[in-house]
């Protein structure tokens, strides 16, 4: 029988399958679990542990986890609270749950369900569960390694730019020939976004799914907050002079406020860079932040395609506004340095 292993369950080897668990075992954040594909829709392929997307279809099975979801241009699922007999895929690295909410966009399509044939167990019998599955769970401090400067990108909404302003970031300070590191701390695990970063030039990049996290949607702040101590003592062996840190989703994001207002974690940011999609958003997103103490160095994102919103903002905002090409030449390094 020919499995194919989702990214959420790289580092997942050995196993046996526990099929009388399947109906019995309430499902958590992270549990491993041999699926067989019943039908496919929305999610046609799934990104394996080659990083490559394999296309699925009814009958296949594939290795993936339980897992929450936040996006709002997608999917908002969640692990069920009793074991079903058919569930969703929710996320193309292979995380599966139950579909709450879905974008308007995606009207026409249903999520590809699945059955959990059994779960993945260890050699002892218990569950596999991916969640800092041998790694050493590092508690939060505030230390950065190597006295980083970190650069924080966020954005007023999901595809506001986050991703490509941080890629640029990275590029631009790249010309320094500093060490240059990227984290992707919260989201939904893809690994899309970090290997972007590293084709823009970054030496190190990694998520919250290097610690197991399928995502980090409901994941306690203290929780979270040692997820990025833990990535951080990873890419301090790299030794960076930069680190660019992206938080997903917008500013109203359960995770992402959360982090934004705890005073700990924004001692350890060096500068913040704030993307949008347009405009108006610019302003608000900027009054969100100043009641929150958080002052941008610089903006960018999405709305700077297009030169008239480009001149909207420059005309009512002081804080500098500059495209990702602007960003990637290196021109505007001193920005993050000062």
């Amino acid at each position: 029988m020919r499995i194919k292993q989702t990214i959420v369950t790289r580092g997942v080897e050995r196993y046996t399958v526990n099929e009388s668990l399947a109906s019995t075992r309430k499902p958590k954040a992270g549990d491993v679990g041999l699926f067989r594909v019943l039908e496919v829709d929305r999610h046609s392929s799934l990104q394996c542990i080659d990083k490559r997307s394999h296309s699925i279809f009814d009958g296949d099975y594939i290795l993936a986890a339980f897992g929450d979801r936040y996006a709002t241009s997608q999917y908002e699922g969640y692990v069920p609270d009793e074991p079903l007999d058919v569930y969703h895929i929710i996320g193309a690295g292979g995380v599966v749950g139950i579909v709450r909410t879905k974008n308007a966009s995606l009207e026409d399509y249903e999520p590809t369900t699945v059955t959990l044939v059994g779960y993945c167990c260890e050699s002892d019998g218990s569950v596999i569960n991916t969640l800092f599955r041998n790694q050493t769970r590092v508690p939060f401090t505030g230390e950065v390694p190597n006295q980083a400067k970190i650069i924080l990108s966020i954005g007023s909404t999901m595809d506001s730019g986050k991703t490509t302003t941080a890629a640029h970031i990275a590029r631009g300070l790249k010309t320094t020939g500093k060490q240059v590191a990227f984290i992707k701390l919260t989201g939904t695990v893809y690994s899309k976004d970090i290997d972007y970063v590293s084709d823009c030039g970054a030496d190190i990049a990694m998520d919250f799914s290097n610690v197991g996290f399928p995502s980090t949607y409901l994941v306690e702040k203290a929780t979270i907050l040692d997820i990025y101590q833990t990535l951080l003592n990873k890419i301090g062996e790299h030794k960076p002079s930069y680190i660019v840190m992206e938080i997903a989703d917008g500013l109203f994001q359960r995770e992402t406020s959360f982090l934004l207002n705890d005073k700990d974690f924004m001692k350890t940011i060096h500068n913040t860079v704030f993307s949008c999609g347009d405009s108006l958003s610019v302003m608000a997103g900027l009054q969100v932040l100043n009641e929150m103490g958080i002052k941008p160095c610089m903006i960018s994102g999405r709305f700077t395609m297009s030169p008239l919103l480009i001149e909207e903002v420059r005309t009512r905002m002081k804080v500098p506004v500059h495209t990702i090409d602007e960003i990637m030449t290196g021109e505007l390094n001193s920005i993050f340095e000062g």
